[in-house]
């Protein structure tokens, strides 16, 4: 058994990141996910690059580590869906399929004959989910989108970055992985009620939609108040101290959630004077004094060095961490107890195996495989279109001679 999901099988017709990123946490999962490219071309990340993946030999693959980040666990098939009969294939794929997943403009794959009002009288049990900047109503339904700009749009540049800085966006693109995220739980929650009453449905996920309702604590502040929150840097705006702080030679964050924490800090640090001011006693008065609580406690972190502090609130049990590098996070004990690196064998590197971010899902009974490296473009097409369409040679030289596949 190839994971709980085994046995599903998912259309594939994602590129970049949001919708690979759904579609390969099903993969990993146990479902067969067939990834659908244009010919020639490819998903868009092929080309986001350098780095490649390492070759044996020390030079590069033809392989970007973007695309190779977001589609482990699944065969690629070239299809032109520009092409009356690539349409034609691309139906008769997907009527062997339990998910159909995309995130073209909304729209777009209507003009294909592959929109969901084309398909569900055929494939009543079709799970159909698009994955589209502002989801399929609204004003903005026909508008593109990026993770910049929904992260814009979304309101968490407004909260990023230093008080008197300019907005800033995440270092990640969060806006498209947590809408995939969002689309994977929705298909799963869709696979359930399809197992239950035999019926498929359209799973519609917003970019916009995501990024509002991760807002979380931000967007609840404001609910309460009316009051846009401000740039706050590294600091919390419920929390202090919970913050990055100076220390002698280095940073490193501090994170005090209630009273008693704070109470082992000044312990820890020789600082219980502080608890005798009303100001730094309780956990609402620190948030309302936020700028002498802060400017105090940095004169005392910055007193020693951050080995000194993190040993020192290690064995007080106050919340801590170091600011690592990714090579450090790479290296850190923890993460390799984890085994969130997993090597996997690609055709493109020579020998080399592919390094890849893991899974960060753990079942003791159902663990997540890895059973195929992220696919070079087409690798499966023959493959795929002979197990379940049964063309062969001579069909597919034919289609492949035409731009089809």
């Amino acid at each position: 058994m190839n994971g709980p999901l085994d046995g599903l099988v998912v259309f594939d017709l994602t590129r970049i990141l949001a919708g690979p990123s759904c579609t390969q946490i099903l993969g990993d999962l146990g479902a067969e996910v067939i990834k659908i490219e244009r010919p020639g071309a490819g998903d868009d990340t092929r080309n986001f690059a350098p780095p490649y993946l390492p070759r044996a030999d020390g030079g590069d693959s033809s392989e970007s580590a973007y695309f190779a980040g977001t589609n482990r666990n699944k065969r690629s098939v070239t299809l032109n869906l520009g092409h009356p009969e690539g349409q034609a294939l691309a139906r008769r794929l997907i009527a062997g399929c339990d998910i159909l997943a995309e995130n073209f403009k909304t729209g777009t794959l209507a003009k294909y004959g592959l929109g969901y009002d084309d398909l569900r009288d055929e494939l009543p049990g079709l799970i159909y989910c698009s994955v589209t900047g502002f989801g399929h109503t609204g004003p903005y339904a026909a508008r593109p989108a990026y993770d910049a700009l929904i992260q814009a749009m979304g309101g968490v540049m407004s909260i990023t970055g230093e008080p008197d800085g300019e907005p800033m966006k995440v270092g990640v693109s969060i806006a498209d992985l947590m809408s995939g995220m969002y689309a994977a739980v929705a298909i799963l929650a869709a696979v359930r009620h399809r197992h239950l009453t035999g019926d498929g449905q359209h799973v519609d996920i917003s970019m916009l939609d995501a990024h509002v309702a991760w807002l979380a604590n931000q967007g609840m502040n404001y609910l309460a108040t009316g009051e846009n929150p401000p740039r706050l840097g590294n600091q919390h705006p419920n929390i202090v101290p919970y913050q990055v702080m100076p220390a002698a030679d280095g940073y490193f964050v501090l994170s005090v959630a209630n009273d008693p924490a704070f109470e082992r800090f000044c312990e820890a640090a020789d600082c219980r004077r502080l608890l005798e001011d009303e100001r730094f006693a309780t956990a609402v008065e620190r948030v309302r004094n936020r700028d002498e609580v802060t400017e105090t406690l940095n004169g005392i972190t910055r007193a020693r060095p951050v080995a000194w502090w993190l040993e020192r609130l290690e064995a007080a049990g106050v919340g801590y961490g170091s600011i690592n590098t990714l090579e450090e996070v790479f290296a850190d004990p923890q993460v390799k107890a984890r085994e969130m690196v997993v090597e996997m064998d690609h055709p493109a590197t020579g020998g080399r195996p592919a390094k890849l971010i893991a899974s960060p899902i753990k079942l003791s009974g159902t663990p997540v495989t890895y059973r195929q490296a992220p696919p070079t473009l087409g690798q499966h097409t023959d493959e795929v279109l002979g197990e379940r369409l049964g063309l062969g040679g001579e069909a597919l030289r034919d289609l492949r001679d035409r731009g089809i596949i």
